[in-house]
């Protein structure tokens, strides 16, 4: 496994990140378990969450669930580059009391509180805004955050689904305040067939030095090899790629995709995560395994290298919007 810098930071983490969302609600604990052990023994170091993970009545269930890993040995949690989430409703029942959500600084510290008792653990290695809080001033997130670092109970704080300019706008205020870091990494929706972050988010993360950590690099299964998975094992595709397929220009699309890489001899759904690891300001793709052999398909593509002639072949068959602002300026 190949290691970078997050961001501008001191902090080495793998070039995959083990995305957690499906602990709990499709993959049992004993499962779960067993994928976080071969994640680390494949030198996965980056693990993904979120408070809300759990989903419904069970929010919370995917960090306890990683929590119980961190108690069965001191080594997982001693190994583990540990990232989660504040922001969602935590109410089971879907109604929030004020106050019990986004990211005012009283919502900030109950979360983390929280968190912490889930995980098990005494500090979060990476804290993540989850949604921009339109409402809340930065000045006072980072109080609150200032207030954490200082206790010790987180020691990064990154953003996700964030525009352009509210990176820029939390980091300027961030540096005008002193002593803060700021945010050091971004988590965005970006794949061969969602580019528009490179119009914007990349840009403002490269500027600032966050790292950009990619979710749903799959978009949805779309890029996993749907349409020859239908064909040959009659699994028809669901969700968001279900819905995609369902426009004839994009299934043409997928098509192309899928007989380029058949041409190539590559396997769909490890070309969609060996490109974004090609990708400038990428740090890693988080990979969401249902299964063991899931994860195994993801750390094969760790270790894929893309020709020039694939590349360019991904290119034509999925355009990204250009450089900015030229992409939208002319």
């Amino acid at each position: 496994m190949e290691y970078t810098q997050l961001g501008r930071t001191g902090l080495k983490v793998s070039r995959l990140v083990l995305g957690t969302m499906n602990f709990g609600p499709q993959t049992d604990e004993a499962d779960s378990h067993a994928i976080m052990d071969a994640a680390l023994d494949a030198g996965i170091n980056f693990f993904d969450t979120a408070n809300v993970y759990g989903w419904g009545e069970n929010k919370g269930r995917t960090e306890e669930i990683i929590g119980n890993w961190f108690a069965k040995s001191a080594a997982h949690r001693d190994k583990v580059v540990l990232a989660t989430k504040v922001y969602g409703n935590m109410a089971a029942d879907g109604e929030t009391w004020p106050n019990h959500d986004k990211l005012s600084a009283l919502n900030i510290r109950r979360a983390v509180d929280a968190s912490l008792k889930r995980l098990q653990t005494d500090h979060i290695d990476v804290y993540q805004f989850h949604h921009v809080d339109r409402r809340t001033p930065f000045e006072e997130i980072w109080q609150a955050i200032d207030v954490l670092v200082q206790q010790g109970k987180i020691l990064y704080v990154g953003s996700s689904n964030f525009p352009g300019y509210k990176i820029a706008q939390a980091n300027e205020i961030a540096a005008r305040r002193g002593g803060t870091i700021g945010l050091v990494s971004e988590q965005c929706l970006y794949n061969l067939a969602e580019r528009r972050a490179e119009m914007e988010v990349i840009p403002a993360a490269q500027e600032y030095g966050l790292g950009v950590i990619p979710w749903s690099p799959l978009h949805g299964g779309l890029l996993g090899g749907v349409i020859k998975k239908e064909v040959e094992g009659g699994r028809r595709a669901s969700g968001r790629a279900a819905d995609a397929l369902a426009n004839t220009t994009i299934r043409a699309q997928i098509q192309a995709y899928e007989d380029l890489l058949d041409k190539h001899g590559v396997e769909p759904g490890e070309a969609a995560l060996a490109w974004l690891l090609t990708r400038p300001g990428v740090t890693g793709p988080i990979v969401g395994p249902r299964t063991a052999e899931q994860l195994e398909s993801a750390i094969r593509a760790a270790e894929l290298e893309l020709s020039d002639e694939l590349l360019t072949g991904l290119d034509e068959i999925f355009p990204g919007p250009g450089p900015s602002p030229e992409a939208f300026a002319w």
